[in-house]
């Protein structure tokens, strides 16, 4: 008779960590990665392990516990909990979190070393002291949104000086920063790639006077940005993206010339909508500076005329996306002339032109049937929005 082989008996909870690791990181379905933990504690404790990302709802004064699918009211002891649940975090979005203080944040000065990405929009309570816990505890942090929060030109500073490594800075809103707190960020994160100030009233843009060479994307829409700003700005030599939309100052001239003076031939992407004193002075001296233009909105620009529109005609040669909604100043010849020229011209924002003849427009869908002339419709770019909404 054959030898008889006894064979032990194991079951799926004595597969090795490595496996059980497989096999989560392959879950894609929320539903299916909750499920995995209810098995027994060793799958909860491998869940917990690699569980990377966490966002609260906090739309009022509660937050949804992702892997339970229960509400709880956030606290301070509530968030230390979860973190030491969480200990391998590299995305955290508290975003909304109104009634958050700052000592809320004191255990990521224990736990925040892994921490790439931190979300702290709408964190009303959130002060440049919270930002010390920030700055002493994720030297691993590469993006802060800051949104709407109470801070001020020393916690930036706290914050650069201990996480040089940051990469990107959402601080729209933020009317207590000025200058002296952007130059701090700039000087101090040499990695600093992209940055929005959008709604920062106090600045001025000559923080950005030797910002990092690696600086691409600013946007700083409705902000008071003097010449001499704008042009610290473009100084930064990969520039690729610049917002300027609704730009908040009126001296004599428009001042914008300083974009197309040498220093932004890579820009690509060119927001200037409701820019109300943007001239063809300045348009022809961007349609000249900025050959890489890829797209430029011009939207509400009512200074521009036939001189501006024929610049950008016989200069922008890779222009492919041209916003010019409501621009009372274009005519018949300016369309004519972007007919003419620009031949990448894909796309054309146009409506609410009263000068330009529906004879013209006709005329135009004729000889370039290629160009879709539609409503108005500026998308961030791709690699912008990966770095600014970073997925938590």
């Amino acid at each position: 008779m054959e030898d008889v082989v006894d064979v032990s008996l194991s079951t799926i909870t004595d597969f090795p960590d490595d496996c059980l690791v497989f096999i989560f990181k392959r879950l894609s379905c929320e539903s299916d990665r909750r499920a995995f933990g209810l098995t027994c504690r060793k799958w909860l404790e491998i869940q917990n392990q690699n569980c990377h990302s966490l966002q609260f709802d906090c739309s009022s004064t509660n937050f949804m516990f992702p892997l339970s699918g229960t509400f709880h009211k956030i606290d301070t002891h509530e968030l230390h909990r979860i973190l030491t649940r969480f200990p391998n975090l590299k995305s955290l979005s508290l975003s909304g979190c109104t009634e958050l203080p700052d000592s809320g944040l004191k255990p990521l000065q224990n736990y925040g070393y892994t921490l790439r990405a931190l979300h702290l929009d709408c964190c009303f309570k959130i002060t440049d002291n919270g930002l010390s816990f920030l700055a002493t505890g994720c030297p691993s942090l590469t993006f802060i949104s800051l949104y709407r929060c109470n801070v001020t030109d020393t916690g930036l500073e706290t914050l650069a000086n201990g996480c040089f490594g940051l990469e990107a800075a959402n601080l729209s809103y933020c009317s207590f920063i000025t200058d002296h707190g952007i130059r701090s960020l700039v000087e101090n994160c040499s990695k600093l790639t992209a940055i929005r100030i959008s709604h920062c009233e106090q600045i001025t843009g000559v923080g950005f006077q030797h910002c990092s060479e690696n600086l691409a994307y600013v946007e700083a829409e409705s902000c008071k940005l003097k010449p001499e700003g704008i042009s610290a700005i473009v100084n930064g030599v990969r520039l690729k993206y610049l917002n300027i939309s609704s730009l908040r100052w009126t001296v004599c001239g428009d001042g914008l010339s300083v974009i197309g003076g040498g220093l932004g031939t890579r820009l690509r992407v060119l927001n200037t909508r409701l820019c109300q004193t943007i001239r063809d002075e300045s348009v022809e001296a961007i349609a000249k500076g900025c050959p890489s233009l890829v797209e430029w909105n011009l939207a509400m620009c009512h200074e521009v005329r036939v001189g501006g529109w024929e610049s950008i005609a016989l200069n922008c040669h890779n222009l492919e996306k041209l916003h010019v909604n409501r621009c009372r100043n274009l005519c018949d010849r300016g369309l004519q002339a972007l007919e003419n020229g620009c031949k990448k011209l894909s796309t054309l924002y146009m409506n609410g032109c009263p000068r330009v003849s529906g004879f013209a427009v006709d005329l135009f869908r004729l000889a370039r049937g290629d160009v879709i002339v539609g409503e108005e419709n500026m998308e961030l770019p791709s690699d912008f929005r990966a770095i600014m909404y970073p997925s938590c």
